[in-house]
């Protein structure tokens, strides 16, 4: 009896499920090129539209293949709606086969619905559809032939929003200014590149270089890096030793040396390093999560232990940051300690104070500025063709914000306006660095003369950034172990205000570092100590927001202080490693194998991105997330992020490193 009596709740539950199916299909039949076909005629369309488009409903109806391609390759709802499928493109390179060799020539669009179904989903979509039509019909036949066939259901609500074509748009990057400014750009410096190889092969090979230990004075056989910054007696230079500054040879050589060079530590290499592939990670997971026809896959993945690893990857820049204080203080005190600036600048007082300030923004300026503003060209050319070519829109408006706001980004000061104008999104990081550069300068100046009261500014700047950091997160409700990483991006992400404290930090262990020489006096008992609360503070702030509730004042106070909290702990790491209290990390960090990736880490920060988008935005069709294709992905991100970076830092970086040094003054 108990089964008799179940068997009539199941035909109901698998009536109820049949009945659901086909209209889940019918809330999400937005378009259908065979109805699109027999509408045209009764639709404003032009006359060679309506011709193309009888033509096709008839193809279709005879059965003829090139018609069935057509169909075939436009997109319609199939599955994955309810686990975040928005791209429903169908196939642009099956379309593009009938371009010309189908008895009605096709072209390939994509139009964007805005799709609100409330008994389905609560969500209100954007949802791509691809379409092959007949070639004949433009841009506005497409638009209303799409809208001829939308309709409305009494529980849904579409909207047309857009509609497009990579093939019809008439963009070709050739005849991009900025791509032509790029090739007599690129042209004019592989000339100069072949030039200064030649020079360089005829001439005798330098001797080698004395080792020294890298924390007294490893800059011998070149200028310490703080000389190099100040202005230059004036002296002629000869044209063969200009052209050799561009000597690929000599360049790929600085690049690969296996000696840790006079103007970083050991350590550094490896965190930089180790850095920047997190960098990678979780910028790959942010662009691959976008262009997926299975988005909601992030949803259960981000509820995993290990993935507060990649949320958290934010972390990672303010290793930068840290690492960029340590080595503008550590090499600018070990600098004055060694040479009396004031027979280099020539002036004694304010005078020489302003030149050397003066001096270290050129330096800082002309070493960072060459490749960056190449790589800026490099994304907006390509971001417009994506823009114009791509079946996918692309993530940001760099087609749109480089051309109008690339000097905010030569200027280094685009954080200071709002993201939805920024140039290179990932930019943010070298403006808040390079205005961290400039306070950095001021404080040292007053240190070396003014200590206390250097100090004293120090420690107020560093609870101001905290006070503001608590003060704008707390006022916008950010809960940390809920939000999104980037929820606050305009707000607390990218405004120097908010990063500062790391630098300080940095800062003041380079100061420290040159204090002790690099020299610590520690037993098995205090390191093992010092790697303990390390491991404990960096683990926990990893992972220690896993399944927590955080209250606003503790979720402010989280927000206020953990970056500095973070760079604390990646100080102990450079300090022990430093002095001899590494261990295993040390050698990790300080392994010669890991000096060349290191070296070119700039260039590789400057590309990655667009090397990411490239590998989602050139094909045809979303993909599908799994852990194994993310991983994937990611080490080919790694690897040819890398390979680009090298031919940059070889072009642009590497050249301007050698000029800069060739025109600084030498030590008396």
């Amino acid at each position: 009896m108990a089964e008799s009596s179940c068997l009539p709740l199941v035909v109901l539950l698998l009536a109820a499920a049949a009945a659901a199916a086909p209209d889940l299909a019918r809330q999400l039949d937005l378009f259908d090129p065979a109805r699109a076909a027999s509408d045209a005629a009764s639709t404003n369309v032009t006359v060679p539209c309506a011709q193309a488009m009888a033509a096709f409903a008839d193809g279709l109806a005879t059965h003829q293949d090139w018609a069935a391609k057509m169909f075939d390759a436009s997109g319609r709802y199939s599955t994955g709606f309810l686990w975040g499928n928005n791209f429903w493109l169908g196939s642009s390179d099956l379309c593009m086969t009938l371009e010309e060799n189908a008895v009605v020539p096709a072209v390939f669009s994509v139009a964007r619905f805005s799709l609100d179904v409330p008994r389905i989903t609560a969500k209100t979509r954007t949802v791509h559809v691809g379409m092959c039509l007949p070639r004949a019909c433009g841009l506005e036949d497409l638009r209303v032939l799409v809208g001829a066939g939308l309709t409305q259901l009494e529980q849904r609500n579409a909207t047309l929003e857009a509609v497009r074509s990579p093939q019809l748009d008439e963009y070709r990057f050739y005849a991009d200014g900025t791509f032509v400014v790029l090739a007599l750009v690129c042209a004019l410096v592989l000339a100069l590149m072949v030039a200064g190889s030649i020079v360089d092969a005829r001439k005798p090979p330098p001797p080698a270089a004395p080792a020294t230990p890298e924390c007294e004075d490893g800059s011998v056989g070149k200028p310490p890096i703080a000389l190099d910054v100040v202005p230059a007696p004036k002296r002629k230079m000869a044209l063969s030793a200009f052209l050799v500054c561009f000597s690929v040879q000599r360049n790929a050589r600085a690049i690969f040396d296996q000696s840790v060079g006079g103007d970083t530590l050991a350590p550094i290499h490896g965190l930089r390093f180790l850095s920047m592939v997190w960098v990678i990670l979780g910028h790959s997971c942010i662009v691959i999560f976008k262009y997926a026809d299975n988005t909601d896959f992030r949803g259960v993945v981000e509820r995993e232990f290990l993935f507060q690893t990649i949320s958290n990857a934010a972390f990672s820049v303010d290793t930068f940051f840290f690492i960029s204080g340590l080595l503008f203080s550590f090499l600018y005190f070990r600098t004055t300690a060694k040479v009396d600036l004031n027979k280099i600048t020539k002036a004694t007082g304010l005078k020489s104070k302003g030149l050397q300030f003066f001096g270290l923004l050129a330096y800082r300026f002309g070493r960072l500025t060459a490749p960056y503003m190449f790589v800026l060209g490099v994304v907006q050319v390509s971001m417009r063709w994506f823009y114009h070519k791509s079946v996918f829109e692309p993530p940001t408006l760099d087609h749109e914000n480089c051309p109008q706001y690339w000097w905010r980004n030569l200027l280094y000061i685009n954080t200071l306006f709002p993201v939805k104008d920024m140039c290179m999104l990932w930019s943010w990081y070298l403006a808040d660095d390079t205005q961290f550069y400039v306070l950095g300068a001021l404080l040292m100046m007053v240190a070396v003369e003014r200590f206390r009261t250097a100090a004293l500014v120090f420690g107020g700047l560093m609870f101001s950034s905290w006070c503001t950091t608590a003060y704008i997160a707390f006022n916008n409700d950010h809960n940390p172990s809920m939000d999104d990483p980037l929820a606050l991006f305009d707000k607390i992400y990218d405004k120097p205000w908010t990063r500062l404290g790391p630098y300080l930090v940095g800062m003041a262990t380079g100061w420290l570092l040159f204090t002790m020489n690099c020299r610590l006096r520690l037993g098995k008992g205090g390191a093992a100590l010092g790697w303990s609360v390390c491991a404990a503070v960096m683990l926990s702030l990893l992972y220690g927001l896993y399944d927590a509730q955080l209250d606003a004042y503790t979720s402010a106070a989280y927000s206020s202080l953990s970056h500095t909290a973070w760079a604390l702990g990646t100080a102990w790491v450079i300090v022990a490693c430093s002095t001899g209290h590494g261990g295993f990390v040390g050698r990790l960090l300080s392994a010669p194998s890991l000096y060349p990736m290191s070296r070119v880490t700039y260039c590789a920060y400057l590309i990655h991105p667009l090397i990411i988008r490239m590998m989602v935005m050139y094909v045809d069709s979303p993909l599908h997330l799994a852990r194994t294709t993310v991983m994937l992905l990611f080490l080919g991100h790694v690897v040819l992020s890398y390979l680009i970076a090298f031919a940059i830092s070889v072009s642009f970086e590497a050249p301007v490193v050698a000029l800069l040094r060739l025109i600084s003054p030498k030590k008396e």
